[in-house]
């Protein structure tokens, strides 16, 4: 995949490989399963990404589709693979 194509979440670190940003930068408006956080909208400034990822953290870190949470998630490994731009 093209280096220039997001598809980690900004917020949380989540990655399932769904692009969040088109080849432009323009945002595909996905929402992330674990933190509920939608690409273009929560997302657009650093000061933005991290206000919204303080609030879901001080709410427990709920997965926005619990199903999707994989047994052996820890909050802390999965924060580490946020793009080092968006910390």
């Amino acid at each position: 995949m093209d280096g220039n194509l997001e598809t980690v979440c900004r917020i949380c670190g989540l990655d399932v490989g769904d692009l969040r940003f088109d080849v432009h930068g323009l945002p595909l408006f996905v929402i992330c399963e674990c933190c509920g956080g939608e690409s273009g909208y929560e997302d657009t400034t650093l000061a933005a990404v991290r206000h919204y990822r303080e609030s879901w953290i001080a709410d427990g870190a709920p997965w926005f589709d619990p199903k999707a949470r994989p047994p052996d998630w820890k909050l802390s490994r999965h924060l580490s693979n946020v793009p080092p731009a968006w910390r």
